[in-house]
Protein backbone atom coordinates (compact mmCIF):
# COMPACT_ATOMS: atom_id res chain seq x y z
CA UNK A 1 0.00 0.00 0.00
CA UNK A 2 1.12 3.57 -1.08
CA UNK A 3 0.83 6.66 1.27
CA UNK A 4 1.05 9.92 0.21
CA UNK A 5 1.42 13.57 2.32
CA UNK A 6 2.00 16.29 0.82
CA UNK A 7 2.88 19.84 2.31
CA UNK A 8 4.49 23.13 0.92
CA UNK A 9 1.51 24.86 0.01
CA UNK A 10 0.97 28.50 1.37
CA UNK A 11 -0.36 31.75 0.46
CA UNK A 12 1.85 33.81 -1.67
CA UNK A 13 1.79 36.61 -3.96
CA UNK A 14 1.15 37.02 -7.74
CA UNK A 15 4.68 36.09 -9.44
CA UNK A 16 6.07 34.34 -6.72
CA UNK A 17 7.29 30.53 -5.87
CA UNK A 18 6.25 27.55 -4.16
CA UNK A 19 7.70 24.06 -4.09
CA UNK A 20 5.50 21.30 -3.14
CA UNK A 21 6.52 17.86 -1.96
CA UNK A 22 4.93 14.50 -2.04
CA UNK A 23 6.66 12.23 0.36
CA UNK A 24 5.58 8.45 -0.66
CA UNK A 25 5.64 5.39 2.04
CA UNK A 26 5.20 1.83 1.39
CA UNK A 27 6.95 2.15 -1.82
CA UNK A 28 9.78 3.28 -3.49
CA UNK A 29 8.84 6.56 -5.34
CA UNK A 30 11.71 6.40 -7.90
CA UNK A 31 9.66 3.50 -9.41
CA UNK A 32 5.97 4.96 -9.41
CA UNK A 33 4.25 6.39 -11.98
CA UNK A 34 3.75 10.35 -10.21
CA UNK A 35 1.26 13.03 -11.25
CA UNK A 36 -0.04 16.49 -9.30
CA UNK A 37 -3.41 17.21 -9.92
CA UNK A 38 -5.38 19.93 -8.96
CA UNK A 39 -8.65 21.23 -8.23
CA UNK A 40 -11.15 23.78 -7.14
CA UNK A 41 -14.47 23.47 -5.10
CA UNK A 42 -16.95 22.65 -7.94
CA UNK A 43 -14.60 22.92 -10.13
CA UNK A 44 -13.15 19.62 -12.42
CA UNK A 45 -9.74 18.17 -11.17
CA UNK A 46 -6.90 19.24 -13.05
CA UNK A 47 -3.92 17.46 -14.39
CA UNK A 48 -0.99 19.38 -13.80
CA UNK A 49 2.46 17.26 -13.92
CA UNK A 50 3.33 14.06 -14.39
CA UNK A 51 6.66 12.41 -14.09
CA UNK A 52 7.29 8.25 -15.08
CA UNK A 53 9.61 5.74 -13.45
CA UNK A 54 12.17 6.67 -16.47
CA UNK A 55 12.15 10.13 -14.74
CA UNK A 56 10.31 11.31 -18.12
CA UNK A 57 7.99 13.95 -17.67
CA UNK A 58 5.09 15.97 -18.67
CA UNK A 59 3.78 19.75 -18.09
CA UNK A 60 0.42 20.64 -19.10
CA UNK A 61 0.25 23.69 -21.16
CA UNK A 62 -1.70 26.00 -18.56
CA UNK A 63 1.58 25.67 -16.60
CA UNK A 64 4.46 25.17 -19.22
CA UNK A 65 7.04 27.18 -19.03
CA UNK A 66 6.22 28.28 -15.47
CA UNK A 67 6.18 24.47 -13.20
CA UNK A 68 8.55 21.86 -13.37
CA UNK A 69 8.24 18.05 -11.62
CA UNK A 70 10.70 15.85 -10.40
CA UNK A 71 11.47 13.22 -8.17
CA UNK A 72 13.73 13.41 -4.79
CA UNK A 73 15.25 10.00 -4.83
CA UNK A 74 16.69 10.99 -1.27
CA UNK A 75 13.51 11.77 0.72
CA UNK A 76 11.42 9.46 -1.36
CA UNK A 77 9.63 12.33 -2.55
CA UNK A 78 7.33 14.15 -5.73
CA UNK A 79 8.60 17.78 -6.25
CA UNK A 80 6.26 20.38 -7.96
CA UNK A 81 8.93 23.51 -8.54
CA UNK A 82 6.27 26.45 -9.13
CA UNK A 83 7.13 30.14 -10.50
CA UNK A 84 5.50 32.97 -11.71
CA UNK A 85 2.78 32.00 -10.13
CA UNK A 86 -0.65 33.35 -10.70
CA UNK A 87 -4.31 34.01 -9.21
CA UNK A 88 -5.57 31.00 -11.61
CA UNK A 89 -3.36 28.97 -10.00
CA UNK A 90 -4.92 29.30 -6.87
CA UNK A 91 -6.47 25.46 -5.81
CA UNK A 92 -5.97 22.27 -3.51
CA UNK A 93 -3.12 20.63 -5.33
CA UNK A 94 -2.80 16.67 -4.78
CA UNK A 95 -0.53 13.91 -5.13
CA UNK A 96 -1.07 10.65 -7.13
CA UNK A 97 0.66 7.87 -7.86
CA UNK A 98 0.67 4.10 -9.86
CA UNK A 99 2.91 1.48 -9.85
CA UNK A 100 4.22 -0.25 -13.21
CA UNK A 101 4.40 1.22 -16.55
CA UNK A 102 2.34 4.96 -17.70
CA UNK A 103 2.13 6.81 -21.19
CA UNK A 104 2.96 10.38 -21.16
CA UNK A 105 0.79 11.94 -21.05
CA UNK A 106 -1.68 10.42 -18.40
CA UNK A 107 -3.48 12.88 -16.59
CA UNK A 108 -6.70 11.54 -15.93
CA UNK A 109 -7.44 10.99 -12.34
CA UNK A 110 -9.01 7.55 -12.65
CA UNK A 111 -5.79 6.18 -13.39
CA UNK A 112 -4.10 6.67 -10.34
CA UNK A 113 -4.85 4.55 -7.29
CA UNK A 114 -2.92 6.40 -4.30
CA UNK A 115 -4.05 9.64 -3.56
CA UNK A 116 -2.97 12.15 -0.98
CA UNK A 117 -5.11 14.66 1.55
CA UNK A 118 -4.03 17.72 -0.70
CA UNK A 119 -2.46 20.73 0.12
CA UNK A 120 -3.68 24.09 -0.38
CA UNK A 121 -2.13 26.80 -2.61
CA UNK A 122 -3.23 30.51 -2.61
CA UNK A 123 -2.31 33.41 -5.11
CA UNK A 124 -3.38 36.45 -4.61
CA UNK A 125 -2.92 39.57 -7.05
Amino acid sequence: QVQLVESGGGSVQTGESLTLSCVASGYTASSLCMAWFRQNPGKDREGVAQIDSDGRTFVADSVKGRFTVSKDNSKNALVLEMNSLKPEDSAKYYCAAKSGFCWLPSLSGSEYAYWGPGTQVTVSS
